[in-house]
């Protein structure tokens, strides 16, 4: 992927407490791929090298109001992120306890994401990006490449990728700037989503290429 501050976004998907701090309420899951890709740090670079590169950058962010818990019907991940109250908000408006809560950002993020200029879009309610005005704020600035990364892999990024492709987006996916669930009745949601993206992506990186196609190497 030939990048520039034209045509290409990086979009980072949930980078939010509950999936990449040791206090989030999924860590007992994603802890391990979280701890062994370094995904904390590659996301961080891939912040870093967008803003000193001028990449523009997009936040696809999770979260649920109260009015989400009155679903008839889950699916196995949406019904265990509703029983742990994960990304949970008082309302879209009320900000009341959400400093420092699962649903706000890494810490370490703050300074990327609060700059003024990062987009964050409307909350993606399942996985992809279907439901939220991503497509539409990429579209209004003219861009047609996505370097894309953030959690979880084979969940809200692999769908992402999936709605990004159909929608005629070149994506590369950032391999070691995301992370996945690992559980005995189910597997490694790492491991398979590494399958789909070598299938999918138009292109598959580490953070290091990443941040050199962002630099224009």
């Amino acid at each position: 992927m030939k990048a520039n501050s034209d045509d290409t976004a990086l979009v980072i998907t949930d980078p939010q407490n509950d999936f990449l701090s040791p206090e989030g309420v999924t860590w007992f899951l994603v802890g391990a791929t979280v701890t062994e890709n370094r995904t904390v740090e590659h996301i961080e670079a891939l912040f870093k090298a967008a803003k000193e590169y001028g990449i523009p950058v997009f936040i696809s962010p999770h979260y649920y109001y109260p009015t989400d818990h009155g679903w008839k019907f889950e699916g196995t991940l949406e019904k265990a992120m509703h029983d742990i109250k994960m990304f949970d908000r008082k309302d879209a408006l009320n900000l009341e306890g959400f400093e420092g809560s699962g649903a706000d950002w890494l810490e370490r993020y703050k300074p990327y994401i609060q700059d003024g200029n990062t987009v964050v879009v409307s909350p993606h309610k399942i996985y992809g990006p279907e439901t939220n005005d991503l497509v539409l704020q990429l579209r209004k600035r003219g861009i047609d490449k996505v370097i894309l990364a953030g959690m979880s892999a084979n969940l809200c990024v692999e769908s992402h990728l999936r709605e990004l492709l159909e929608q005629g987006f070149e994506v590369a996916v950032v391999k070691d700037a995301t992370a996945a669930a690992k559980t005995p009745e189910l597997g490694d949601g790492y491991a398979s989503a590494l399958v789909n993206y070598g299938f999918l992506a138009n292109h598959v990186m580490m953070t290091e290429e990443a941040v050199q196609a962002m630099g224009g190497s």
